[in-house]
């Protein structure tokens, strides 16, 4: 049988933000232990005292996380090196055994124009592709018997050139997206390679997520 305080641990963690919360001092412990009284009493199958919960929120193993922030918060004021490109558009196709072609066809003309942008993510039944504007007649000649499921404009692209450092540093991702999600920006897509770590999000919300970069790399 599970212990009172990882039942805790494992409930607070079923919430976004709690534990990052509650280590900036940023929660009521007593109102957070009334809260999970409920389901924690359920999983035990009896009662449980406000102030045991209270005892084993108090002695959650926050300091894991204070102890890797630090090499997080240095990582990322090193990132200078972002690189921007709006007028973006995202198209989503079904996957289909003629799609492939098509792709291949996306890719012979961008060659032809070498600052031009694209990214093709293949999933398992759909594939989404972005383009700038000076690809998308040419996306849509090329892709036109093929099904789309969605399609958004006006975007731009973030994309951060990482230090081979970040292949062992864990937390990186989540740390950035964590700082976008706090300040109400979507994320359209998101883009990773190696060494490359790439946002698309709405144009409308660039200034927000510029601010949120410099706030970062700042410490």
């Amino acid at each position: 049988m599970k212990k009172l305080s990882e039942i805790v641990e494992e409930e607070i963690k079923r919430s976004p933000f709690l534990m990052e919360s509650l280590r900036e001092g940023l929660i009521n412990i007593s109102s957070l232990a009334r809260k999970i009284q409920k389901p924690v009493e359920k999983i035990i199958g009896k009662g449980v005292q406000t102030s045991a919960i209270i005892m084993a929120i108090n002695r959650l193993p926050i300091q894991v996380e204070q102890k890797q922030e630090p090499n997080l918060v240095r990582f990322i004021s090193k990132l200078r090196d972002v690189r921007v490109r709006s007028n973006i558009v995202d198209y989503t196709f079904v996957a289909s055994g003629t799609l492939i072609h098509a792709q291949a066809s996306l890719l012979a003309r961008a060659a032809e124009l070498p600052k031009s942008f694209h990214s093709i993510s293949q999933g398992v039944t759909e594939t989404t592709i972005l383009v700038d504007e000076s690809l998308e007649n040419d996306l849509i000649q090329i892709f036109r018997k093929e099904k789309c499921i969605e399609r958004e404009r006006d975007l731009t692209v973030l994309t951060f050139l990482l230090p081979a450092e970040n292949r062992v540093l864990y937390g990186f991702y989540y740390f950035i997206l964590r700082e976008f999600a706090w300040n109400g920006i979507n994320l359209v897509e998101v883009i990773s390679t190696s060494n490359e770590f790439t946002l698309v999000v709405s144009t409308k919300d660039l200034d927000a997520a510029f601010k949120v970069l410099s706030t970062l790399r700042n410490g």
